[in-house]
């Protein structure tokens, strides 16, 4: 039988990405590039960090899985084999495509699917000190992979401004970047304090 995963080291895995982001950051900054640069590379920053925060929640759902099906069981009515391998948690999640998930709402919506509420990962994800970062995070991502009218409009309401040009000033202005990884890091810390593996 193969080796559970674990959500206490996919939470390390996520915060150990983030660091190593910040670290490109703080290595553009200290190279003194261009504004529009400087521009490109926090949008670059917002766009790995979604891509790592959207790993984590992957391996956490297949984590939760693989561990327990009875967490899916409960949220399906159907009684699925004790042992199930990563690769079938995962296609049971992603059902062959790829994650993805609107917002913090969206990801709640994803993990209900998965478990039940009191299961530590949907507590984390609902703790409200989250809900900005969450929201910030995905329409900063969005803006700044699409530069669209729609992804434009969510950014607007998100960060209850009137007008941005693009995700990267906003982000790289009064330490906003670094607040928000601050934050998804410290949602990984209560994630891995609440797994039980």
């Amino acid at each position: 039988m193969s080796r559970k995963k674990s959500a206490k080291y996919a939470a390390n895995a996520f915060k150990n990405e983030i660091d190593r982001i910040l670290a490109f950051v703080q290595e553009a900054e200290d190279s003194k590039l261009t504004d529009q640069a400087m521009t490109w590379t926090f949008e670059l920053a917002l766009i790995k960090t979604a891509v790592a925060f959207e790993h984590l929640m992957l391996e956490c759902i297949v984590c939760a899985v693989n561990n327990d099906t009875g967490t899916i069981s409960s949220q399906t009515g159907i009684n699925f084999p004790k042992h199930l391998t990563d690769e079938v948690c995962e296609y049971l999640v992603t059902g062959g495509g790829y994650f993805d998930f609107k917002g913090r709402d969206g990801l709640l919506k994803v993990l209900k699917q998965f478990m039940p509420p009191t299961h530590y990962l949907p507590t984390a994800v609902k703790d409200p000190k989250f809900k900005d970062a969450l929201d910030q995070l995905v329409a900063l991502r969005n803006f700044a992979a699409h530069e669209s009218p729609a992804s434009k409009a969510k950014v607007l309401n998100v960060l209850k401004l009137q007008r941005i040009g693009s995700a990267g000033p906003w982000a790289k202005r009064q330490g906003r970047f670094q607040k928000l990884a601050s934050r998804l890091t410290d949602l990984a810390d209560n994630i891995s304090t609440a797994a039980p593996y």
